[in-house]
């Protein structure tokens, strides 16, 4: 990965910040640090970032908090959260704003840059596969790239995981999609905890699609989804 690969670091603890900086430049990354919630929301809005690192523990402004602004700003930026806390609770709060990974300290970092990678590559590979045209779904036009659903006139915005989601169902129309391929495909695991996220998302989008009885997100107990649409 190049320089053009820009990396928002929001750390309070000056020694492991100094270490991940180090480490991120070495890998060729372009690294802005913060070291606080307020100073990090700050230097979001003045850049132009591929991935925000964000630790949950922060002055001034936690790490939900600070998430919370960012996605309102931008809903496509990836999201990691750095913890010293492993509460099953926080990894679900970490997800239901939309985070993409979730990392424990202590941890190597070594695994912070295989993530990193994983996640920029997956991102690359969503954006890829949004095709540049209008799906139609019963009553509903589905606008993958631009991430909006629209039902005649009225229009709903879509988060980037709604639509990568939504995209990959209709890819699987009458077919079942397998809980563990959505959840590789779109969040890189399939983690019980990134499982519980993915509920939400499906949840979501029913509630979107409810104005027409004609498309249906059934579940196929045990094993994943299947995106119904009678003609």
């Amino acid at each position: 990965m190049s320089l053009k690969a820009k990396i928002l670091l929001v750390e309070d603890d000056p020694n492991l910040s100094a270490v991940l900086c180090d480490y991120l430049e070495m890998l060729e990354y372009n690294t802005t640090l913060a070291v606080d919630g307020d100073e990090g929301f700050a230097r979001f809005k003045e850049g132009d970032y591929h991935l925000c690192i964000l630790d949950v523990m922060l002055p001034r402004k936690d790490g939900f908090t600070l998430a919370a602004q960012i996605r309102q700003v931008n809903h496509n930026v990836p999201l990691i959260f750095l913890t010293a806390r492993g509460l099953n609770e926080d990894r679900i709060t970490g997800f239901r704003i939309g985070c993409d990974d979730y990392i424990t300290k202590p941890f190597s970092s070594e695994e912070l840059a295989l993530r990193i990678e994983a996640i920029l590559k997956r991102c690359m590979h969503l954006d890829m596969r949004m095709q540049n045209s209008m799906i139609k779904l019963g009553l509903y036009n589905f606008d993958a790239v631009n991430q909006v659903l629209w039902f005649y006139d009225k229009e709903q915005r879509l988060t980037p995981k709604e639509a990568a989601l939504l995209n990959l169902l209709y890819r699987y129309k009458n077919k079942l999609l397998p809980r563990d391929t959505a959840l590789r495909e779109i969040w890189g695991d399939a983690d019980y905890f990134i499982g519980r996220s993915m509920d939400v998302f499906i949840a979501r989008l029913r509630k979107y699609l409810r104005h027409d009885d004609r498309v249906v997100i059934q579940n196929v107990h045990g094993s994943g989804f299947k995106l119904e649409i009678k003609e």
